[in-house]
């Protein structure tokens, strides 16, 4: 069923106004707090943010890439303190795909938004942004936003054809493995 569910995913920008009920965010929460991380810090923080206006401004925080939050009726953001843990991005991104599965599983769709190294404008990277309009403390550092709702786009997974099996290795770098 878990594979099936992998190989059926697809990101969506394009959601229904259906607000996501709050049963189902406390699960997408419980999903981000049972993520693996290293050595168990737990360095990750997250943001709910489901006032249209705060998601319209959150999806100019870059100039490409980040538009279709405006229309998704759920936004998490996801923060992490560096000293807390030095593997901080990887922590975050354990939590971020734990969310988008658990969502997945629920009927609910998504799409990752990548904040971390982007910039907002000149001067002003799309994570002090973020951190500006969310009143983020100076200390944490934002990672991504992913949007959830409710699709208003059926996309169909992608095919096994479509996947690049040259990418596998067996034993040893250059020794492709057969699919």
């Amino acid at each position: 069923m878990f594979f099936s569910m992998i190989k059926a995913r697809r990101s969506i920008r394009q959601f229904l106004s259906k607000p996501v009920e709050p049963d189902k965010i406390d699960i997408l929460m419980e999903a981000a707090l049972r993520s693996p991380s290293s050595r168990g810090y737990n360095p990750w923080e997250f943001i709910l943010v489901q006032d249209k206006a705060m998601l319209e401004q959150l999806a100019a925080c870059k100039p490409h890439g980040a538009t279709f939050l405006k229309n998704a009726p759920l936004g998490i953001v996801v923060v992490a303190d560096p000293k807390v843990c030095d593997v901080w991005v990887e922590d975050t991104s354990i939590a971020a795909t734990y969310i988008q599965l658990a969502a997945e599983s629920m009927a609910l769709k998504t799409c990752w938004i990548q904040v971390r190294k982007r910039d907002y404008k000149e001067g002003q990277s799309a994570s002090e942004r973020v951190a500006e309009l969310l009143r983020i403390p100076s200390h944490l550092e934002v990672a991504c936003i992913i949007a959830v709702g409710y699709p208003a786009e059926s996309l169909p997974g992608h095919t096994r054809d479509t996947l690049n099996f040259n990418k596998i290795h067996d034993g040893i770098y250059g020794k492709i493995r057969p699919s």
